[in-house]
Order: C-alpha cells, then structure tokens, then sequence
C-alpha cells in the first residue's frame, strides 16, 4: 500500500531527524495528527518502528532522500553544509 502525500512528508521529516513536536510545528499540524501519520506509515510499510519505516521506504526508492539534500545544500551534492548549519 502506498503511503499518502502526507505521510510521506512526516516520515521524509522522521527521516531528517525531526522530533514529533518539531514536525508539528513544521507542519502546522496537531503532535497527534503527527503520530497518526507515523503509525500509518509504520503499519503500510510492515515496520517495528518510525525509524525502520524510514529505512524501508529509502530501500523502496533510493532517490528519496538526495534530492531534498540536494535543494537544501544550493544544488549541490556535498552535505557536509547541511551539518554544519
């Protein structure tokens, strides 16, 4: 099962190294309507947890991540800026 448009984009957020709260607030939606979103990408994915769903899913799609780096980083691939900031 696919995951939706927004339970990707709590999960790509998961995957940045978001708290739940932060996530919220990045959002601007409820620390409970979060959780659901973590859960039902959990359950969709066959994970034990919300890292695992992460995991699984970069597995799954293998660009998942590069791009949205590479948007933050001024088009480059080199994310040792994204560490420093």
């Amino acid at each position: 099962m696919a995951l939706s448009p927004k339970e990707l984009q709590v999960l790509t957020l998961v995957a940045m190294g978001y708290s739940d709260k932060q996530i919220g607030v990045e959002l601007k939606i409820a620390y409970g309507t979060v959780r659901n979103h973590i859960d039902k990408a959990v359950l969709k994915l066959n994970a034990q947890n919300r890292t695992h769903a992460a995991i699984i899913y970069k597995l799954m799609n293998k660009d998942w991540l590069e791009d949205i780096y590479y948007e933050k980083n001024n088009n480059t691939l080199d994310c040792r800026r994204l560490l420093s900031d």
